[in-house]
């Protein structure tokens, strides 16, 4: 039962975290830039420098997570993200505009899933995988919750009030959801979860030219497949637009993504639990090129079925990001393991929105095989990955 409360509680703070930084841009950026005197571009840069500074303090959060839990880290994380929120909410200019998102970057290293994904660790070991898939299938509803409700209170109250909603919900909200998360002292009880004295090793990456090889394999698998995720978080209103969907047509249709990524994490729960998480990692792969083809060849009237698909695929993705390193790795140092692996991700998401949005401007709609492009190599590359010998559970 107390696991079951950890899971909705980190779920739900989840929620709100992605809800309110990750794809607040989508929805806010254009109303920000004409309030505030700067192009688009500029605010999808001051986004891509949080990413940056997100990728840098992954590795740092992850090994304080190792060591103290995931409870004080990401109570404090609730702070920064209000913090953030109200430094964009006031910002007057470039230059606060640009250090309100650099805060927000500090928040977002150490408060997203990689995080949540250290803390589950910390509690259970090598079992966290149900409770990682569990934490996603509730965030899974990010997307979904986060454009509409952010497009409302833009419409009634500007962007700037709806930035400090943002901020309060982390406060009134997040703030005691984090706080419900197992204190240390509880964790050394689940301590018979790790494996044996490998949960007092420190945290480091795995030497052997293998275990090198599954880190540069996997490290880019994250990179191309989190470069298409943030370019659909960002753009694909507008996306949708270059193929022939209205505005409304487009936020209802990329709504779609958070109930398509919980049905492939539900897909991931129930049949793909059954098999090895890397044979679920490259069918997922394969997923957001087959939509995007379909979107190319025919469409707007077949946009929801992209979206669909794109959802589903990154929704199990999203759990392989986190049961991957797990169960290739085991848990020992697995925050830090998983900081490090994040960190070309990190700087590919922030180079995606601006990449993303070039494409856009050159090719419209056809800036969907750059996409597709990528998350077929990252197929090929999850190929080249083995499995270990031992059956993993």
């Amino acid at each position: 039962m107390k696991s079951a409360t950890t899971v909705v509680s980190l779920g739900t703070a989840q929620t709100l975290a992605w809800a309110s930084t990750y794809y607040l841009p989508a929805i806010l950026a254009v109303p920000m830039a004409r309030d505030l005197g700067v192009s688009i571009p500029t605010v999808f840069a001051a986004f891509s420098c949080a990413l940056v500074i997100s990728a840098l303090l992954g590795p740092r959060a992850g090994r304080a997570i190792d060591g103290l839990g995931g409870r004080p880290v990401l109570m404090a994380t609730s702070v920064v993200f209000a913090l953030g929120l109200s430094a964009l909410a006031m910002a007057q200019g470039p230059w606060t505009l640009f250090a309100a998102w650099l805060l927000l970057g500090v928040g977002m290293g150490s408060g997203l899933y990689e995080a949540a994904f250290a803390a589950l660790v910390h509690l259970h070991g090598k079992n966290a995988r149900n409770q990682i898939t569990g934490i996603t299938l509730i965030a899974g509803f990010a997307s979904a919750v986060g454009w509409p409700l952010s497009m409302w209170m833009e419409s009634q109250w500007g962007w700037r009030e709806a930035c400090w909603a943002w901020a309060a919900l982390h406060l009134a909200v997040g703030l005691p959801l984090n706080a419900w998360i197992p204190r240390r002292e509880q964790v050394e009880r689940a301590a018979n979860s790790l494996s044996g004295p490998d949960a007092a090793l420190p945290a480091s990456i795995p030497a052997s030219p293998n275990a090198r090889r599954t880190t540069m394999l996997l490290a880019f698998v994250f990179a191309a497949t989190w470069f298409t995720s943030t370019a659909m978080a960002a753009h694909l209103p507008r996306l949708l637009q270059e193929g022939g969907a209205t505005m409304a047509t487009a936020v209802a249709v990329g709504a779609m993504v958070g109930p398509a990524q919980v049905a492939g994490r539900l897909l991931e729960f129930g049949f793909l639990r059954r098999v090895h998480p890397l044979l679920s990692a490259r069918l997922a792969a394969l997923m957001h090129p087959l939509g995007a083809g379909l979107l190319v060849i025919w469409g707007a009237p077949v946009s929801a079925l992209f979206a669909t698909f794109h959802g589903a695929g990154n929704g199990i993705l999203t759990i392989a990001k986190g049961t991957l390193p797990l169960v290739l790795f085991g848990s020992a140092g697995y925050g830090h393991r998983q900081g490090v692996l994040m960190v070309p991700a990190r700087i590919a998401q922030a180079a995606s929105p601006w990449l993303f949005g070039i494409c856009l401007d050159q090719l419209g709609a056809g800036a969907l095989w750059v996409s597709a492009g990528l998350s077929a190599t990252a197929f090929l590359a999850l190929l080249a990955v083995e499995a270990p010998s031992a059956a993993i559970e």
